[in-house]
């Protein structure tokens, strides 16, 4: 218990409890309040100089171009790792699903009518939906259309590090720490690379079927004292990828399949983080020859910055939201004056 504790206070994840109390105030708020500031925000967008930016990534995330109405029936259903939900938005309340989920929603859901339909569903989603739906996370895919992406799940998945420690000083290995679940992926890479010299890799999941694999946890702190970082997909993306490339060291994955607010289907390879093959056979290969050539590596560690900071701004990132969630409205017949 005692571990436990001081891995909570020390891990260099953000507290949920304030992300919380910061998300019951903002109930606190009348909703005509909102819906007053998304007039403002529509007009204030005309006049932007990265207007075409933002509506490029509007694009990008709610691909929705026929009018689609949703259909008649109401589907609150639990389905293990994710939930679906047809209904009005007043209906989804806190205790629905993950109350992280609860909060990102009304982010984006307070500027609207809480009368209004969705389809929301929360959770590790990798499938397309029938009809369109709002999603953390899509399958890269040519039709994967009714796949509205909104920055959900954010405390977990959008979080940021500050590493002062420089890339040509930390240690010439890749490092995993993680949950097996239903990931073939991160199982096959523990089988493969355990005991691998150039890995410092294991298991935090005490109920994992691979008892010899289990190791203690570490630090987000800790992990920056290593080069590489495994960014290894699970039941969707790879969760730790976002601070990885903020950091000073290196993701090193295969390519992803599914894609989130991060749009890791852009991500370039060996440009944005290192590339292995999807049956992982190459890995120790790649990290020798980046250990060779370090100014290559430092060339990916500037570029992943790069990348991550359009994401800081707070103010755009919500009328980005915001817009989604407007055509997401308006493509199921639902816009709102």
């Amino acid at each position: 218990m005692a571990d436990s504790l001081k891995y909570k206070l020390s891990s260099g994840k953000p507290p949920k409890a304030l992300f919380f109390l910061k998300g019951f105030l903002k109930m606190c708020v009348p909703g005509s309040y909102y819906r007053f500031q998304r007039k403002k925000m529509l007009k204030h967008l005309e006049k932007r100089a990265d207007k075409e930016y933002i509506l490029e990534r509007v694009a990008y995330y709610n691909k929705v171009e026929q009018t689609q109405t949703l259909p008649a029936l109401v589907r609150h259903e639990h389905k293990g790792s994710y939930y679906i939900f047809l209904d009005q938005i007043r209906k989804f309340g806190s205790s629905t699903f993950h109350k992280a989920y609860f909060f990102d929603l009304q982010d984006v859901a307070r500027y609207f009518a809480k009368t209004l339909r969705i389809c929301y569903i929360p959770g590790d989603v990798y499938f397309t939906p029938e009809y369109p739906s709002i999603v953390k996370s899509r399958l890269l895919k040519s039709d994967n259309q009714n796949s509205v992406v909104l920055k959900l799940d954010k405390l977990r998945h959008f979080m940021f590090v500050n590493d002062q420690k420089p890339f040509t000083e930390k240690m010439d290995k890749a490092i995993f720490r993680g949950k097996i679940r239903l990931s073939r992926q991160r199982e096959q890479f523990l089988t493969m690379y355990f005991n691998s010299p150039l890995c410092d890799c294991g298991v935090v999941d005490k109920d994992s079927n691979h008892p010899e694999w289990l190791t203690p946890k570490k630090t987000i702190k800790e992990h920056l004292d290593y080069k590489f970082i495994m960014a290894l997909e699970g039941n969707d993306v790879a969760s730790n990828l976002k601070w990885v490339m903020s950091s000073n060291s290196i993701a090193v994955m295969p390519r992803p399949t599914c894609e989130t607010w991060f749009m890791e289907g852009r991500l370039i390879p060996n440009y944005h983080y290192i590339e292995i093959k999807s049956d992982l056979s190459d890995l120790e290969e790649r990290l020798q020859y980046y250990i060779d050539h370090p100014d290559e590596a430092q060339q990916i560690v500037n570029h992943a910055h790069e990348y991550v900071q359009q994401f800081w701004d707070d103010e755009r990132e919500n009328l980005i939201q915001m817009l989604v969630m407007e055509k997401y409205l308006e493509k199921t017949g639902q816009k709102e004056m």
